[in-house]
């Protein structure tokens, strides 16, 4: 089954990103689209983004706070 997040999807990273900061399980929202990867921004607690990139799909878990209907 693909994971392909969508925009306004809440993800966790799946790996450390060096070179940003991020490590596995630091949690964003995906704000746009893009051809075979998705943009996404990181933001503290208050609000302020400190990192917004590109990553692939196979690097995002989709985060669910609702019971989803098994496939």
């Amino acid at each position: 089954m693909e994971n392909h997040p969508q925009v306004l999807d809440i993800v966790a990273l799946l790996e450390d990103v060096k070179g940003h900061g991020l490590i596995r399980g630091q949690v964003g929202t995906v704000v746009e689209d893009l051809d075979g990867a998705v943009e996404v921004e990181f933001s503290d607690e208050e609000g302020i983004t400190y990192a917004e990139l590109a990553l692939r799909p196979d690097q995002l878990l989709v985060l669910h706070h609702h019971p989803v209907q098994a496939a």
